[in-house]
């Protein structure tokens, strides 16, 4: 029996810094990582200018359905094969990553607790806040050093799609977590107490 783990949080906000932490004290080994960004549909059928337009901070961008069905089949204890997802040109590759069944499962993105049908299969979910400038200072590195876009672009999509789909659905998914973890992550005594909570659900899953 394997240990859902859920993490949200709006872009920026340091889900990736708890993640991070979550593996370092239970090992790569024993963790599935779902990351909901690898499930945003493909658009490689659209111009390249229409794909730089679209919504990628609304629910309809990527398909969950598949993102449920492989969390389904990882509790199973059955491999899947995670699609993977090239930011640059806004389309899925032809590649996959295989991910096996593992005693955690970390389910990840900014909508993650907005969706029940992924909720619902979650025993922790945690929320990872930040300010709002933290996370757009955050969001142009990101962008700018991995993706290869200009500032002028990355505030673009910021101001018309990222920020108001964070107040139309991330924010309020807020209420669905178990613990909120502000601080953008950094927060040492709400990481403790999550790492405690985990260890205890893993122990009782395993016993």
């Amino acid at each position: 029996m394997s240990v859902v783990i859920g993490i949200a949080g709006g872009s920026g906000s340091g889900k990736t810094t708890v993640q991070r932490q979550i593996i370092d004290v239970f090992g790569s080994d024993r963790i599935a990582l779902l990351d909901h960004d690898s499930y945003y549909v493909d658009l490689s059928h659209l111009p390249p200018e229409e794909r730089a337009g679209f919504n990628f901070d609304h629910p309809d961008a990527l398909e969950t359905n598949l993102m449920v069905a492989h969390l389904d089949r990882l509790l199973a204890g059955e491999p899947i094969e995670k699609p993977t997802y090239d930011f640059t040109t806004h389309s899925r590759r032809t590649e996959t990553e295989t991910v096996y069944p593992h005693p955690v499962v970390i389910v990840e993105g900014i909508l993650v607790l907005g969706e029940p049908e992924l909720r619902k299969r979650m025993d922790v979910k945690l929320f990872v806040d930040a300010p709002d400038d933290v996370r757009l200072i955050r969001r142009i590195q990101r962008d700018m050093h991995e993706r290869g876009r200009d500032i002028e672009a990355v505030l673009q999509q910021y101001q018309h799609t990222v920020r108001p789909m964070h107040l139309e659905f991330v924010e309020p998914s807020k209420r669905h977590a178990d613990v909120i973890i502000p601080h953008g992550g950094h927060n040492r005594v709400a990481l403790d107490m999550v790492l405690a909570h985990v260890q205890r659900t893993l122990t009782r899953a395993e016993a």
